[in-house]
C-alpha cells in the first residue's frame, strides 16, 4: 500500500491496542486516530485525570470510541508487571511504544531505583513493557510492537559507557540518544523475533517535526497563537506526527525492522518508508545496547 490516505486508514473492530503516553502530545493523536478506526484504544498514562480528559475529548470526536485506562508510569520499572497484571485481555494486538519525557533546563535526575530519568521513561521503561506485554502480543494473530522514535534520534552519538548520562548530561543531547536507543532495540526486537520464528513484528516510526503551535486545538492541547509562518512550509502538528504511527499499527503491508516517518524530508507529510541507515543500521551497536539493557533491567524480551 504505497498510497497511504492519512484520512481513511483500515478498520479495525476487534482488535486492541495499548498507546503509551496517549493521553498528551503525539500519543493522543495516535489514540484518537486509533480510536477511529474502531479498535478498542488503551491510553497509557499515570495520571488518570488526564487521561478521562483525552478520553472525553476523544470521544467528542468519535461517539463510539473504545477506550480505557492503564495506569503505567515507566519511570518505575519494578510497577511495570503488576501494571500488565491489570490489563485483563487474552491478547494484544499492538502496543505503540510512544510516551517519553524531555526535560529542558533541568539538573539531571534519578528515578527511584537510580536510573536516569530521561533514559529510563523512554527506554528502559519500553524494554520492560514489552517484555512484559509479549505473551499477550504472541496470543494475537499478527501482533505488533510500534515505536515511536524521532527525527534527532536518527543523528545521536549513543555512548555505551554513558548510557545514564553521568558524565555528560544534557536535557536535549540525553532526550536524543535516549530515542535513538529505542529505535536500536526496535530494530534489534525484530531480528529478534524473526530468528524465534515469532509472529509479532517490531516496527519503527518518528514524526518528523512536530510542533505545538501547529496542532490543532484538543481540550487536553489548547490552541495556541504565534506566527504559523514559515514553520507550516517545513514542519507540522503533532496531529499530522502521528500519522507514521497510526500506519505502522495498521498498515497490512508493513513488514518488521521497516521504518516509517514523513514523506518530506523526514519532517513533514504523509506517512512513507524511510531507509534504515546510519547508526539505526549498526547491529553490533544495537546488540550491545541490548545486552546493557537486559543488564539495567532483568528483562529478557525475546526467549
Amino acid at each position: 500500500m504505497e498510497h497511504w490516505d492519512v484520512h481513511r486508514p483500515p478498520r479495525a473492530e476487534g482488535k486492541t491496542f495499548l498507546v503509551t503516553g496517549g493521553n498528551a502530545g503525539i500519543g493522543y493523536f495516535v489514540a484518537e486516530q486509533l480510536a477511529g478506526t474502531g479498535a478498542t484504544v488503551l491510553l497509557g498514562s499515570r495520571d488518570a485525570g488526564k487521561a478521562d480528559v483525552a478520553m472525553a475529548s476523544i470521544r467528542s470526536r468519535v461517539p463510539d470510541a473504545k477506550l480505557g485506562h492503564l495506569r503505567l508510569d515507566l519511570s518505575e520499572l519494578a510497577s511495570i508487571q503488576s501494571t500488565v497484571d491489570t490489563l485483563g485481555f487474552d491478547r494484544l494486538d499492538a502496543v505503540v511504544c510512544n510516551a517519553g519525557v524531555l526535560l529542558e533546563n533541568q539538573p539531571r535526575r534519578e528515578t527511584a531505583e537510580g536510573h536516569e530519568l530521561t533514559f529510563a521513561t523512554n527506554h528502559l521503561g519500553h524494554f520492560v513493557l514489552v517484555d512484559q506485554l509479549m505473551p499477550l502480543l504472541e496470543a494475537a494473530r499478527a501482533g505488533r510492537v510500534v515505536t515511536t522514535g524521532s527525527f534527532v534520534g536518527k543523528s545521536a552519538q549513543l555512548d555505551l559507557d554513558d548510557l545514564q548520562s553521568e558524565r555528560d548530561y544534557q536535557p536535549k543531547r540525553t532526550y536524543a540518544r535516549s530515542k535513538q536507543a529505542q529505535m536500536l532495540f526496535a530494530f534489534e526486537l525484530d531480528r529478534r523475533l524473526r530468528a524465534a520464528g515469532s509472529t509479532v513484528l517490531s516496527v519503527v516510526d518518528h514524526p518528523g517535526g512536530a510542533l505545538d503551535s501547529l496542532t490543532p486545538p484538543r481540550p487536553v492541547h489548547p490552541a495556541l497563537g504565534g506566527r504559523k509562518f514559515p514553520a507550516g512550509l517545513l514542519l507540522q502538528g503533532k496531529d499530522a506526527g502521528a500519522w507514521p504511527a497510526v500506519r505502522a499499527v495498521l498498515d497490512p503491508d508493513a513488514r518488521g525492522g521497516e521504518m516509517f516517518g514523513p514523506r518530506v524530508f523526514g519532517l513533514r507529510g504523509e506517512p512513507r518508508r524511510e531507509p534504515v541507515r546510519g547508526r539505526l543500521a549498526d547491529t553490533g551497536l544495537a546488540a550491545r545496547l541490548w545486552a546493557a539493557s537486559v543488564g539495567l533491567t532483568g528483562a529478557e524480551v525475546t526467549r
